[in-house]
Order: C-alpha cells, then sequence, then structure tokens
C-alpha cells in the first residue's frame, strides 16, 4: 500500500521547492520494497557505510565489494569494509533507515540523502537531504535525533 498521496507530494513541494520535492516524490520507487533508502536498490547511493567510520568521510564503493542486507545492496571500498559490515551490520548502517535524519524529525516525512551530508554521533550515522538541511540539523542535533527517534517507529511505516 503506498501511503504517498498526490496531497503529500504537492505538501513536499511547497515545503522543500522543487529540488525537495523531487527527491520526496523520488522515495515511491524504493517505499515498500527495503527497509533502507536505495537508489535502483544499491543503498546510500552508493557510499560505503564503514568508510565513514574509518576514514572519516563519504567513500563511494565499488560493486566487486558488494553485500545484499536488509533488502538492497551494500557497496563497499574494499574487502575488509565489506567484512567489517557483514560482522555487524547495525553498528554502520544509517539511522532511520538511511533517510533524512532532519525530515524524520522536522517532517516525520522519508527524504532520500546525500552521501556527503553525514555526521557520527554517539557512534551512530545520520545522513541528511542537502547542505542546508544539515546546516539546519546541526543547530540542534541532539534535539532533532531525540524527536526522530521518537517518530522513527511510526514513520517507518511508510516503508511497508
Amino acid at each position: 500500500m503506498n501511503l504517498i498521496t498526490r496531497r503529500n507530494a504537492i505538501f513536499g513541494a511547497l515545503a522543500l521547492g522543487a529540488a525537495g520535492a523531487a527527491a520526496y516524490v523520488g522515495l515511491r520507487d524504493n517505499a515498500g520494497t527495503a527497509q533502507y533508502f536505495a537508489t535502483d536498490g544499491v543503498a546510500l547511493r552508493g557510499a560505503d557505510p564503514v568508510a565513514y567510520f574509518t576514514q572519516d568521510k563519504p567513500v563511494i564503493g565499488r560493486a566487486e565489494h558488494a553485500y545484499d542486507w536488509a533488502g538492497v545492496t551494500w557497496h563497499f571500498a574494499n574487502a575488509a569494509h565489506r567484512d567489517m559490515f557483514r560482522a555487524d551490520p547495525t553498528a554502520f548502517a544509517p539511522q532511520y533507515g538511511g533517510y533524512c535524519a532532519w525530515a524524520i524529525a522536522a517532517k516525520q516525512k522519508l527524504f532520500s540523502i546525500q552521501p556527503k551530508n553525514w555526521a557520527i554521533v554517539d557512534g551512530k550515522l545520520y545522513l541528511n537531504f542537502s547542505d542546508s538541511v544539515e546546516k539546519t540539523w546541526n543547530t540542534d542535533r541532539a534535539g532533532f535525533i531525540q524527536k526522530a527517534d521518537a517518530v522513527w517507529p511510526v514513520v517507518k511505516k511508510l516503508l511497508g
């Protein structure tokens, strides 16, 4: 059942502008099929989730080091990162299904992310939609995390 309605898409367009609306409406293809944000079935737009922790930056992974977990394919920069993830995926997987942390907290909606908009807080990976959203999220990370943690059980039902 697709819970993203035309009315919600219009609201998203008004709230985020044309670029934000495209990101929100584009989630139809992923909603209900996977637990994590994925473009063409690949989590995090191909970014290596382990690299955020080991290299302190987003690194695009390679398909030759792929691993399927939680309904999506994860790419890794190398076999060692893939093996680290395989041993404990929840230690490296982003919070809120890899969707925009700010949007979960502020809008209770599933918005896409950009790998370059990220933070590790208390050992957990959070991603955001854009530079401007990340800037807003950074003004009160703890507050947004608290709000998102509270609403995530309800919002993730949009995934199916």
